[in-house]
């Protein structure tokens, strides 16, 4: 699918693997709406350093846990654009909760964490969907992580939670074809304000990876635009991870 002049929503497009893949659907000409929750400022430089570099961009608020919201949020966007034709679904929180410390995890840990994490991408998808199967044509990559492969994070509940968006990814890839592609890129240990305060771990684990070095949000943001071009492509989780999970 070539990628010029496709209308965009890319979720928690502010900041990091979210930003990069914004800047990169424009750079190859594509109108991209960057989402944001909270970030208003962050989403507001993204947009502001895409129309410096001549693309077309808009900020556009909606937390995506809260299904209403993403339906006012795509809907003002179809009508804005006459129709919808990719989305990725980047938008996700973690906690940091040692990994053998299960009595950390709270409930409210586990609600907040799948609520946006796994719900709010399956409510983004569902509200794209109806736009992408009326012009028969449409693709969705989900931002998973090897967090859900590998069953190892920053917490036990995010490293499910990310199982679960790799499942759901397969999920709707049987219920979206054959008109709508649905993949995952499942990026390992990425250089985001995630790992601020953390460097030093971040230094131990790149002496441990095939690669020799953490990958960048450009390298994740290259990936996300590739998987949306294939069209030979559905119902695939595809690691980017300097070879963590080898």
């Amino acid at each position: 699918m070539e990628l010029l002049d496709k209308k965009v929503l890319v979720t928690g497009g502010g900041t990091g693997i979210g930003r990069a893949v914004s800047l990169a659907l424009a750079e190859r000409g594509a109108a991209v709406a960057v989402n944001y929750s909270r970030s208003v400022g962050e989403a507001e430089e993204t947009v502001r350093l895409i129309k410096s570099q001549g693309g077309h961009a808009h900020a556009v608020q909606a937390d995506v846990s809260r299904e209403q919201e993403v339906l006012a949020m795509v809907d003002t966007l179809a009508r804005e654009w006459g129709s919808i034709d990719l989305l990725v679904n980047n938008a996700s929180v973690t906690r940091h909760i040692p990994m053998n410390d299960l009595h950390a995890v709270t409930d409210d840990a586990w609600d907040e964490l799948f609520q946006i994490n796994v719900k709010g991408m399956f409510y983004c998808a569902r509200a794209v969907a109806p736009y992408m199967l009326k012009q028969k044509k449409g693709a969705i990559v989900n931002v998973g992580s090897i967090a859900g492969i590998t069953g190892s994070g920053s917490s036990l509940p995010y490293a499910v939670s990310k199982a679960a968006v790799h499942g759901l990814t397969r999920s709707l890839a049987r219920s979206l074809a054959p008109h709508i592609r649905v993949n995952c890129v499942a990026p390992g240990a990425v250089l985001t304000r995630w790992w601020e305060g953390r460097e030093k771990q971040m230094e131990q684990l790149a002496g441990s990876l095939l690669l020799g070095e953490t990958a960048l949000p450009a390298d994740i943001a290259h990936m996300i635009c590739a998987v949306l071009e294939q069209e030979a492509l559905t119902g695939q989780i595809i690691t980017v991870d300097a070879g963590q999970s080898m």
